[in-house]
């Protein structure tokens, strides 16, 4: 797998926790700075070791699977690609039910980092399956998180509602175009 391929990745991966953090900068009392930096941080981190878990898991289960792995890439890259695409439609009600009143807490924040970085435990599998470099491919999709994240909190104060959407739709796609990518290249 590409170093471009790696970033593209990341940045489907990291759509889900852009996401949340536009609505944590729409909706967060305080210094929006902090609020940024810390969506970064937990985010980036977690998008970062769930991965990493994800491929120590599969590689057990790699030699029993090489025959199929694109079949395994392709279906769960499309699987988490169409559930971002399908929650693209819930996300203006959950940045309107939260309204302007949230306190980010460590523990808010771990619980956020968590659920938006339980997809890259799938891909870890994938990526297990295939033989990428994890070594690679976990610390780009944490800093491409980091990066995503930081400015969704900006954005979310300005422009809330299609920002998150649009995010949810874009990672969708990506992470579905890079299933079908991976399935292509051991197939033709």
């Amino acid at each position: 797998m590409d170093i471009y391929t790696m970033v593209l990745m990341g940045f489907g991966m990291a759509m889900d926790a852009f996401a949340v953090s536009v609505t944590n900068g729409l909706a967060a009392r305080g210094r929006l700075l902090r609020c940024a930096l810390l969506c970064s941080l937990y985010f980036g981190l977690a998008q970062m070791l769930m991965p990493l878990l994800g491929y120590f898991v599969g590689y057990g289960f790699s030699g029993y699977i090489q025959r199929f792995d694109h079949w395994v890439a392709l279906i769960l890259l499309c699987f988490l690609g169409v559930r971002m695409l399908r929650e693209a439609g819930q996300h203006g009600r959950q940045i309107t039910a939260v309204g302007r009143t949230l306190i980010l807490t460590s523990r808010l924040l771990l619980v956020q980092a968590v659920a938006t970085s339980v997809d890259a435990l799938a891909l870890g599998v994938s990526l297990s399956a295939i033989g990428a470099n994890i070594f690679l491919a976990a610390p780009i999709i944490g800093l491409t998180t980091f990066c995503c994240c930081f400015v969704g909190a900006f954005l979310g104060r300005r422009f809330g509602d299609l920002l998150g959407k649009f995010a949810e739709i874009a990672g969708g796609l990506i992470l579905a175009g890079i299933g079908l990518k991976i399935f292509l290249e051991h197939t033709v």
